[in-house]
């Protein structure tokens, strides 16, 4: 047997965020949010961001990247930032606003829609990805590349938007039972392209993206008797 020569490097996969990027900002007293999105290559349903303010004085532990988390556990994570958060925000932009606006304005409208949610207003915000989506001058931002594996708040924002938003699409799955939407949350599965080419786009699809166009010809008339519209 080959001894091990020294720990085992920490793999992206399991990288734990941290909070050094809120630490200087707690130091000198200011209220850090954190914000992150969930459905933005979907095919239906809203694009959602959510803010959280995290505690300075104490952690959340087991947060992680929602990606790397599975539903019980983003559940079970979510719950506990909802109870011990300073303050949770959730933001919407709805597939017509995404068709009407587009997907960068409607990530902004989002975004400020989950700060304004906020009981208070952060000094600081931190962004996911290296573009302020935010767009806000009057904001102190900083963008963080991987944010939501490296830094607390974004991936305590991370859990929130899945398990908000992947709610919201088992909610509608029932009212449109061809698009497998419990499954696949809106995103482009195996299921849910077939069901494209069968019955054409419902009223939650984004109807501007190119793949749902090329179906448009057909109506939500047209799908068969004793499926839901």
């Amino acid at each position: 047997m080959t001894a091990r020569s020294g720990p085992r490097r920490r793999t992206r996969r399991d990288q734990v965020p941290g909070i050094v990027h809120e630490q200087p900002h707690w130091e000198r007293g200011a209220l850090v949010a954190g914000i992150d999105e969930v459905g933005r290559g979907a095919w239906a349903g809203p694009l959602t961001l959510a803010a959280v303010v995290l505690p300075a004085d104490r952690r959340i532990y087991k947060l992680r990247d929602s990606k790397q988390l599975a539903p019980t556990a983003r559940e079970h994570l979510a719950a506990r930032i909802h109870e011990r958060a300073l303050g949770v925000g959730i933001g919407h932009a709805s597939n017509e606003e995404i068709d009407r606006i587009g997907l960068s304005a409607a990530m902004t409208l989002a975004a400020r829609r989950a700060l304004d949610a906020l009981a208070s207003a952060p000094d600081v915000v931190l962004l996911d990805g290296h573009w302020d989506f935010l767009g806000d001058p009057d904001r102190t931002t900083e963008t963080i590349v991987r944010g939501d594996a490296r830094c607390a708040s974004i991936a305590a924002a991370s859990i929130v938007a899945k398990v908000t938003r992947d709610r919201l699409l088992v909610d509608a799955a029932p009212r449109y039972p061809a698009y497998g939407f419990a499954s696949n949350k809106g995103y482009p599965s195996p299921d849910h392209i077939a069901a494209l080419q069968d019955h054409g786009p419902c009223e939650i699809h984004r109807h501007s993206w190119a793949p749902i166009a090329a179906r448009s010809q057909l109506s939500l008339f047209d799908l068969p008797s004793g499926t839901a519209r």
